[in-house]
């Protein structure tokens, strides 16, 4: 076996292994669009493209994925929107 191929091996055995949670926002009849993406812009990192399109499937579909990852780096991220006025949670 070849050192690319024993790597590939350990990424895909990590990437099955490792566990990611979802940050998901929920419409609401009290936040502006402007609000929603301006907030995923600052506690997300979302660009403003990003932001824009999450605050659509958001208005549209009721809710949308708006982070992803592990746990720790979750919490505070959805610590700050719920903060912020917005429906969210871990799942």
């Amino acid at each position: 076996m070849s050192t690319i191929e024993k790597v590939r091996e350990r990424v895909s055995v990590q990437e099955v292994t490792a566990k990611n949670n979802e940050i998901i926002v929920y419409n609401d009849d009290v936040n502006t669009f402007d609000h929603v993406i301006e907030t995923l812009m600052r506690v997300c990192e979302h660009t403003a493209e990003q932001a824009e399109q999450c605050s659509l499937i958001v208005h549209y579909n009721g809710k949308c994925t708006v982070k992803t990852g592990p746990i720790d780096k979750l919490k505070p991220q959805c610590t700050q929107l719920l903060e912020a006025g917005l429906s969210a949670e871990i799942i």
